[in-house]
């Protein structure tokens, strides 16, 4: 499971103009689902992203975690973060995992997050969606599960 993670000072979702998700400041996360990925995969990956310390301490170090912050968690599905890009000049998403797969995953993961934080946003799977987004810093990090 591949993740790309935004420090945000804030964000939206909108599907056809209206709003679907929001957060203030914390993090964005585009999410990618590949073909070999388990709960166990989103489990970890979940773990990463809700302790990963992203935000700045009182000594403006990178210290704090969103959890420690109390800030929001935006989710997007995001096929393309699976596309190898190594050859040509067209992505291959022949590592991306099927429709069925991707959303059963992209759900457990949502529903993993909304378990275990009080402030989780998202948008809606394979929808054609328009993230707004303000990157502090701007902080953007990988992240694999």
């Amino acid at each position: 499971m591949l993740g790309l993670v935004q420090r945000v000072s804030s964000a939206s979702v909108s599907i056809d103009g209206k709003i679907q998700g929001q957060i203030g400041q914390g993090l964005v996360l585009l999410l990618g689902v590949q073909k070999d990925d388990t709960r166990e995969n989103a489990d970890k990956l979940l773990h990463r992203v809700l302790n990963y310390r992203l935000f700045s301490d009182s000594a403006s170090k990178m210290n704090l975690s969103v959890k420690d912050i109390n800030g929001g968690l935006l989710v997007i599905s995001q096929f393309t973060l699976a596309a190898d890009t190594n050859k040509g000049m067209r992505p291959s998403f022949s590592s991306a995992a099927a429709p069925i797969q991707a959303e059963a995953l992209y759900d457990y993961f949502l529903a993993s997050a909304k378990s275990l934080h009080n402030d989780v946003g998202c948008g809606i799977f394979a929808a054609d969606m328009q993230v707004s987004l303000c990157n502090d810093g701007p902080v953007t990090f990988n992240l694999r599960g």
